[in-house]
């Protein structure tokens, strides 16, 4: 089986085509664990699957080292608009890409033949608790109490297409992500989990941001989360609508319009092509 290794800030994923013939009847989630294990496989965060689409010029299907299908996937889009255009299955740009949370629009800065960076428009935040999904009903989740693991967090609910719980700390660094990372990912708050988000601001226009995903655990980087934290930014007050959000494998440029649409940049890489037994 042939295969692409890219990443997104570090965020890695194998690429599978299946763009030209599509797709057969696989156990892709069996797959995904498979080939995303980083001692008996390729090594990755999520298995990434090219597709043909009639909504839009391809559609991406993701699935997470765990063998969960999550909605969407920021860094994983990027990459996805980098392999598409370079290997000419797709020369439009903008170009659409049909997900599990909608069909969005990516512009991509070229050089030379080569996608260096690329803008996702990542669609309007959802903030209605029933619908990120969260326990709660009635207004917006924000600065809320949850206790797990024995403390109390002053939380912020968002989707982006998938959920989000955002909390902010004085010192990323010193979180145990791994220690409270999973407590908060499948609180029952949370019927369908959550990724997590712990943000140390800065200032009015950086945030450092560390992130614990849900079906893949601890990740250099999240698009999707670097936008929930956005919102969950503004709508606490700690920032403007456009910032730089920090993370372990780089930073994201992440704008909340006035049309009410998030708009994140970021780079992709393509790391190297193989085959790999199956």
């Amino acid at each position: 089986m042939k295969f692409t290794k890219m990443h997104g800030l570090g965020n890695d994923f194998v690429f599978l085509d299946y763009f030209a013939a599509g797709t057969t009847e696989e156990d892709f989630a069996a797959l995904a664990v498979k080939l995303c294990n980083r001692n008996f496989g390729i090594g990755a965060d999520g298995l990434v699957l090219v597709l043909p689409s009639e909504l839009a010029d391809a559609r991406m299907r993701i699935l997470n080292s765990d063998g969960s299908e999550p909605e969407m996937c920021g860094n994983a889009i990027r990459c996805f608009a980098k392999y598409l255009y370079e290997r000419q299955l797709v020369t439009k740009n903008p170009l659409s890409v049909e997900t599990l949370s909608g069909v969005l629009k990516l512009n991509m800065n070229v050089n030379e033949g080569k996608v260096e960076s690329v803008t996702v428009d990542m669609g309007e935040p959802v903030l209605q608790p029933e619908l990120v999904p969260t326990a709660a009903s009635g207004g917006t989740v924000l600065n809320h109490p949850l206790h797990a693991d024995g403390r109390e967090f002053s939380i912020t609910a968002v989707s982006m297409g998938n959920p989000h719980c955002i909390t902010f700390v004085e010192d990323a660094a010193s979180v145990p992500l791994a220690e409270i990372g999973p407590k908060l990912e499948t609180h029952e708050f949370f019927p369908r989990h959550t990724n997590v988000e712990f943000v140390q601001v800065l200032d009015p226009s950086h945030v450092i941001m560390r992130v614990w995903e849900r079906g893949a655990g601890a990740t250099l980087a999240c698009g999707t989360g670097a936008c929930a934290t956005v919102v969950a930014c503004v709508l606490n007050g700690k920032t403007e609508r456009k910032i730089e959000v920090r993370l372990p494998g780089g930073d994201l440029l992440v704008e909340w319009g006035d049309d009410n649409h998030l708009y994140m940049t970021g780079p992709a890489a393509e790391v190297f092509n193989g085959e790999v037994a199956v």
